[in-house]
């Protein structure tokens, strides 16, 4: 099939379609088609905005019921029926189960768009400029978002300074030499340090792009309590650890914290539709009316498919259940592959979880001998030395076992071990 297009219109800034050049034009479940009838299963899920899989029966039937019948498609604002069912059933599933009294704010489509509204906000409220956020965090490609994201690279594409915010250590970041926040703890308390106060701290659980590096529950509580003390906003960018990714519906959870403010997107659609939220305490809602704002921030389509997934998935906890089996699953496929390499280690929470490998130009081949086997999966950290897996939430255990079974042999290829026998158990 004809792919001079891509190369000759398109811009050098694309990245995927590099690594997979295959051209994709069904896909269903956890499977992806290309045009000559490839196969290709895929550990990628759009990034983590596909976490029920690529188009779940009953939630397209309900986008093509919605368009059929003239639904309204575009919005800004202002209230439709579609916009109403979303926000009772989120209320109801999400945020009253869980004793979380949230304002929702539609702040535009992107995970991106959700962060910038966060720290607005933070800044607003506070009256304070600066924000703290941590070593190796990614939090998205616009100005206010590569300010407090890491990843040097990404923080060059600005072309202008990144001003305003400066980064701390993440949990671990110096391997348990230091105890965690005594710089943080030191400056916040000394009138002297001549470190401003800050509005807010944001923090990802687990860095979906910074290597999978998950927080430790009791490091998160550490946190929330220390910015408590301290009255400075924590906010939480659950963008892709967050609806249901690590296990739970937002990925802070277990730690038993209520963060002020909440950044949702990429799967929240369910459908893979763009949409994004950004919540917080009722009392942090001093916005006036348009003084943030955006064209797209009213998608009905994602609206319909968002309350039906959390019907579909989230009324009580039977998927919750039966999620952590298949998580202890991968987890134990992952730990037994990485046995195979001197070194590598498990990294990540649930179903965002990965293989670092002592030598980083391992992972990138891992990567490419899994997609000559026709299995999607990508790389994570500061020097693309993770093999990231993020399958669908919704995958069945044939399914999770038969990539398993892919990734180690990639692993043994890219390795030279393809002569070793496999460590991947079959499904139980």
């Amino acid at each position: 099939m004809a792919t001079d297009i891509f190369e000759t219109r398109e811009s050098q800034v694309r990245s995927y379609c590099k690594n997979w050049p295959a051209v994709f034009e069904k896909s269903s479940g956890a499977y992806q088609f290309t045009e000559d009838g490839s196969r290709y299963l895929d550990f990628f899920s759009g990034a983590g905005a596909l976490n029920y899989g690529h188009n779940h029966p009953e939630l397209r039937d309900l986008v093509v019921d919605y368009v059929a019948n003239d639904g309204v498609t575009h919005s800004l604002d202002m209230k439709t029926p579609a916009k109403r069912r979303f926000l009772e059933t989120f209320e109801r599933i999400i945020l009253e189960p869980r004793n979380l009294d949230y304002k929702v704010m539609f702040p535009g489509p992107t995970g991106t768009n959700t962060v910038e509204a966060a720290l607005k906000l933070a800044r607003k409220v506070t009256g304070r400029q600066h924000i703290l956020s941590f070593t190796n965090a990614f939090h998205g490609m616009t100005l206010g978002s590569l300010s407090v994201t890491g990843n040097s690279m990404k923080r060059r594409g600005a072309g202008i300074p990144l001003t305003n915010s400066s980064k701390i250590p993440y949990d671990d970041y110096f391997d348990g030499d230091i105890p965690d926040f005594i710089w943080l703890e030191k400056v916040l308390e000394d009138s002297g340090s001549g470190v401003d106060k800050p509005a807010a701290v944001i923090v990802e659980t687990v860095q979906g792009e910074g290597g999978l590096n998950a927080a430790r529950m009791e490091w998160l509580k550490g946190l929330s309590d220390l910015l408590r003390r301290h009255k400075i906003l924590l906010i939480i960018d659950d963008v892709q650890a967050g609806c249901g990714r690590t296990g739970t519906f937002f990925s802070f959870e277990k730690a038993g914290i209520t963060p002020d403010i909440v950044c949702v997107s990429k799967s929240i659609s369910g459908y893979g539709l763009p949409m994004a939220l950004t919540l917080f305490r009722p009392e942090l809602d001093v916005w006036e009316g348009g003084e943030h704002n955006g064209t797209f921030r009213g998608n009905n389509l994602a609206f319909v498919t968002a309350a039906r997934a959390l019907e579909l998935f989230w009324a009580d906890d039977s998927f919750e259940k039966e999620l952590a089996g298949k998580i202890d699953e991968l987890r134990e496929g992952l730990e037994q592959i990485a046995g195979h390499v001197k070194g590598a280690t498990l990294r990540g929470r649930g179903f965002l979880s990965g293989i670092c490998f002592p030598d980083p130009d391992t992972a990138g081949k891992v990567a490419a001998e899994a997609y000559k086997r026709n299995l999607l999966v990508e790389t994570s950290g500061p020097e693309d030395e993770v093999v990231k897996v993020m399958p669908p939430l919704t995958i069945d255990s044939e399914d999770l076992q038969k990539g398993l079974k892919v990734i180690e042999d990639a692993v043994l290829a890219a390795t030279g071990q393809m002569g070793e026998p496999s460590r991947v158990r079959p499904p139980h």
